[in-house]
This record gives structure tokens, C-alpha cells and sequence, in this order.
């Protein structure tokens, strides 16, 4: 049986990943696109859980559908866990990559190298119209490279490095990406909660 889910985002690399994840981990579902009138949804909370949470149940709501969403971002040390929520508009305007990427650059222009710590997060939420919901997190732990490498990936793959590597996710095919990276570590789980209902 295929079920017929929607994903409660409009970026098209988010929307093409995702969808890989969950068709990698054996996972049959009909992603329905977002709606165009589907409503948008302010991430207004303090945490990955809670906006993965706000935007699942407002699309489910609106659709009435089973709805996955996602919150994730990259949370620096020497900044204090920031840009953390606020990755997708740290430089001002939401989903401006480039502006995003040099302002994060800039900051950590005199961090030296052991100081350059950084995790990508990712929360997944599933809601189930009057049923059920759940939210997961998966993590990747890596350090900020001085300036931007490769041309995979979108957001801040360019200038993060996974531990144990000596090239940035950006530098990953997106099959490698997927194995280690926080968005399919997370959707990884939820797809195994999801196949199991």
C-alpha cells in the first residue's frame, strides 16, 4: 500500500532530498506536493523540534493529510550554538545561501582551528491528522573550513566538514551525503516508525 504524504516545505533541494532518503530506506509513499495555497508557516519557536512540529501540524491541518516537516540548521561553538533556528535568514533575508555562508565566514575569520566545532541538526516531524505525531532529531558533528568547497548539496554544505573527512559535504555525492548527513539520519528514523504503523 502507498500512502500519500506531504511534505511541508517549498525548496526544491529539501524536497528532492527528502524524498531520496525515504525512498532509499524502502519506505513507499505518494509525496503529495505542498498546495499552493497552503498556508505559511512562521518559524516562531525556539527550537528544531518545535518548528518541525509547528509547520507539520499547520500543513496537516490545512490539507489533511499525513504531513512530515523539517527543522534543521547549522549550530556553531565559538558562535554560541548560532546560527541554530536561524541558519535559513542569518544574514537577513530567508533562504539567501550565499549572504548566509560569507557572513558565517566572516565571523569565524580569527577562530582558530580547534575552535571551529560546528553540528548540523535536523528535527523530522510527522503528524497524522487526529491520530499521532512524532519528532526525531538526527546530528551531524563536524568544524567550519575556511572557505567554500564543492558544488553538491545547498545551505551550508560548502563550508562544513564532517569529522573523519577532509572535504566538505558539498564535495559529497549526494548518496554519500545522505548516509551520514543529520536530515537522513532523522528521516532514516521516522521512515523506520512510519513503515512500522
Amino acid at each position: 500500500m502507498t500512502d500519500r504524504i506531504v511534505l511541508a516545505t517549498r525548496n526544491p533541494h529539501k524536497i528532492e532530498e527528502v524524498r531520496r532518503i525515504l525512498v532509499d530506506a524502502g519506505l513507499a509513499i505518494d509525496m503529495v506536493e505542498l498546495p499552493s495555497d497552503a498556508p505559511e508557516v512562521a518559524e516562531t519557536e525556539s527550537t528544531f523540534a518545535g518548528n518541525a512540529l509547528l509547520k507539520a501540524r499547520a500543513i496537516a491541518q490545512a490539507t489533511g493529510l499525513p504531513t512530515i516537516a523539517d527543522d534543521s540548521g547549522l549550530c556553531v561553538d565559538a558562535l554560541n550554538g548560532m546560527p541554530g533556528v536561524l541558519s535559513a535568514r542569518w544574514a537577513g533575508r530567508h533562504g539567501d545561501d550565499e549572504a548566509n555562508l560569507a557572513l558565517v565566514l566572516a565571523q569565524m575569520l580569527d577562530v582558530p582551528e580547534h575552535r571551529r566545532g560546528a553540528q548540523f541538526i535536523c528535527a523530522a516531524a510527522w503528524v497524522v491528522p487526529g491520530s499521532h505525531e512524532h519528532v526525531v532529531e538526527g546530528a551531524l558533528e563536524g568544524s567550519l573550513l575556511r572557505e567554500a568547497r564543492g558544488s553538491h548539496g545547498f545551505g551550508y554544505d560548502p563550508i562544513f566538514c564532517p569529522d573523519g573527512m577532509a572535504v566538505s559535504v558539498a564535495q559529497l555525492q549526494p548518496g554519500e551525503k545522505d548516509a551520514i548527513s543529520h536530515r537522513g539520519r532523522a528521516f532514516r528514523t521516522l521512515a523506520a516508525m512510519m513503515g512500522s504503523r
